[in-house]
């Protein structure tokens, strides 16, 4: 069996661009399609020898909007992928989509060309808050979307949903939780609302008490894994649920350190120890593999310290959790200061142990930034200095802060471990 390999897909077209919306994307910009389709084509061609060593067994195409960009283009895509890659039979093939761009022959040729998973951007059942963030549909539309998808064949169908949004109350999340299961997802991505700085809901929310309070999304966040596992959808990542067997598999990669392969506009990937990404720039990226500029925006070789610390803080967003064994095979360190402070951790309610596993509770995962940042500077026995690759995924968490009365334990906590490292100094 060879090495496996994800590959994702950026489509940086959209319709128009949602008010909360930081990645990168671009609306009316229609005309340069066929230019970007052009040089992804050439950019996978000239990507043979790189992936002629992996099997391919996951691929995603996100955005922007891919269905926005066509199916046509996706199949041309998809036909290119498996020229040039070892594509299993099995693989995983995801298309993003968004209500107001699904076509039922669209579909249909998608599951033709072997997409077996959509997931389907339909954020809340509340038409009031959908204007609110700039979304383009309704919510009637979402369920006509999810008919649409069964009747094109589709038997694994994700909804994204966002809570936290302004003037929501839990009962009004209840609701949007309640009217996404009456449309019997295998799976659910549940995102606290995050203010990025430079758009629009950023200018216009940023410090407004509008916005639900950390302990009201605290809630809703609890509510929501306590739900959805009752319905049969158990947690199995921070913001994602599915019915068991239908994780997903692409996203899994991220999270497990396994190699992925990305292609367009600001796409990261991680292949062979190496992490690295293209220019966040359309005409940029469309020069680059034209060969007229620099198409690698970020480049840096992971070594062993780093990789173990990526370990604990992707592998602590899953339920799975990490152990001993695994942490060793990467990293050939002492883990009794982890296992201590997962003790530590347990006694608060914030971890758990499964067998040789440790893992994060709810209660625990509602504060992963912070303790995952415990559980480095437990590694290292010093502050951690966050490369640019873990700054920014720890930026991309949902923010949340301690619950009152803990941060005197934290102190506490950081002070003890800065005593035992002199200590061994």
């Amino acid at each position: 069996m060879g090495k496996r390999l994800g590959i994702y897909i950026h489509i940086p077209f959209c319709a128009s661009k949602c008010s909360y919306c930081d990645f990168y994307s671009l609306a009316g910009c229609d005309k340069k399609m066929p230019d970007y389709q052009s040089a992804l084509l050439s950019h996978i061609s000239e990507s043979e020898e790189s992936m002629k060593s992996f099997e391919i067994d996951s691929i995603y195409f996100g955005g922007g909007t891919p269905s926005y960009y066509g199916a046509g283009r996706i199949v041309e895509i998809l036909d290119e992928l498996k020229r040039q890659g070892n594509v299993r039979l099995d693989s995983e093939i995801t298309v993003e989509v968004n209500p107001d761009s699904v076509k039922l022959d669209e579909l249909r040729l998608l599951r033709r060309e072997g997409v077996n998973r959509i997931s389907i951007g339909v954020q809340s059942a509340d038409n009031d808050l959908l204007k609110i963030i700039g979304r383009r549909h309704n919510f009637r539309q979402a369920q006509a979307a999810v008919d649409t998808a069964r009747k094109a064949g589709f038997e694994n169908v994700s909804l994204d949903l966002i809570y936290g949004l302004p003037s929501q109350r839990k009962g009004d999340w209840a609701q949007t939780l309640s009217r996404a299961l009456e449309l019997h997802p295998e799976h659910l991505s549940c995102y606290a609302l995050t203010l990025e700085e430079g758009t629009p809901m950023y200018a216009d929310y940023f410090g407004s008490p509008l916005i639900p309070s950390d302990d009201d999304q605290a809630d809703m966040y609890l509510y929501t894994v306590e739900t959805l596992e009752r319905y049969g959808l158990p947690q199995y990542e921070i913001s994602n649920f599915a019915v068991p067997g239908f994780e997903s598999k692409h996203n899994m990669k991220y999270w497990t350190l396994e190699d992925y392969m990305g292609f367009g506009p600001g796409a990261h990937s991680f292949v062979n120890g190496v992490r690295y990404s293209y220019v966040r720039d359309l005409g940029q990226y469309i020069s680059a593999v034209n060969g007229d500029s620099q198409i690698i925006d970020q480049y840096e070789k992971i070594i062993p310290v780093q990789n173990a610390a990526y370990y604990i803080m992707l592998g602590m967003r899953t339920n799975r959790g990490i152990s001993a064994d695994e942490y060793h095979r990467i990293y050939l360190s002492d883990w009794t200061p982890l296992e201590k402070t997962f003790a530590d951790f347990a006694e608060k309610g914030w971890a758990k142990k499964n067998g040789d596993r440790w893992s994060l509770t709810p209660a625990g995962m509602l504060i992963s930034n912070s303790l995952i940042n415990v559980m480095l500077e437990a590694q290292t026995g010093a502050k951690v200095e966050f490369n640019p690759w873990m700054k920014s995924a720890f930026e991309a968490e949902d923010k949340q802060t301690l619950p009152q009365g803990d941060n005197q334990w934290f102190e506490e906590f950081y002070r003890k471990l800065a005593e035992d490292g002199r200590k061994e100094q």
